[in-house]
């Protein structure tokens, strides 16, 4: 994938569907990706908006995605409060003391080349969710706050990107 046009969809996407201001995203991330290729040629982190992630805090992420174990695992995106994202695919988490945890986690949808988490969490009473699609060469995952509408209005929007991308391919 040439990374000069990556980069102008990118821009061109993210500050029309990223921010806090009525966008359907709250934060996205674009991670170089490709599974059949060795990954330390190059920063994991290839765009981002929204969230300040760091690529050590992405490595269990991507050892998630290569396990392809969707509905038996969870994942955290980031390392403090301030970007600290977790998003489980089980039904419903336990803690370690086997008492049942405040946040109740449930799968929404597993296609072929994306996915949607979703976490009830109840310091956010209309819940947040993500939205994480492979592309040829990236991972694109978009964080949304609220409920079904935003979530639609979420997973248009990373299909608009993937969609973008791939016109470069015709």
């Amino acid at each position: 994938m040439d990374w000069g046009f990556a980069q102008k969809v990118w821009e061109k996407w993210a500050s029309n569907s990223v921010g806090s201001s009525g966008e359907p995203l709250k934060a996205a991330l674009l991670l170089n990706y490709d599974p059949t290729g060795p990954s330390r040629l190059m920063s994991v982190i290839a765009a981002q908006q929204g969230i300040l992630a760091k690529p050590v805090e992405l490595c269990s992420f991507l050892e998630f995605i290569k396990l392809n174990n969707l509905p038996g695992e969870s994942f955290f995106i980031g390392s403090n409060d301030l970007t600290c994202c977790h998003w489980c695919l089980n039904a419903v988490v336990e803690d370690e003391s086997s008492s049942q945890d405040p946040n109740q986690d449930i799968v929404t949808s597993i296609h072929e080349t994306w996915f949607c988490a979703r976490s009830l969490n109840t310091s956010r009473p209309a819940g947040e969710g993500a939205i994480v699609m492979q592309t040829a060469s990236f991972l694109l995952i978009g964080m949304y706050d609220g409920s079904i509408g935003a979530a639609s209005r979420a997973m248009v929007a990373v299909d608009q990107f993937s969609l973008q991308l791939s016109r470069k391919h015709h």
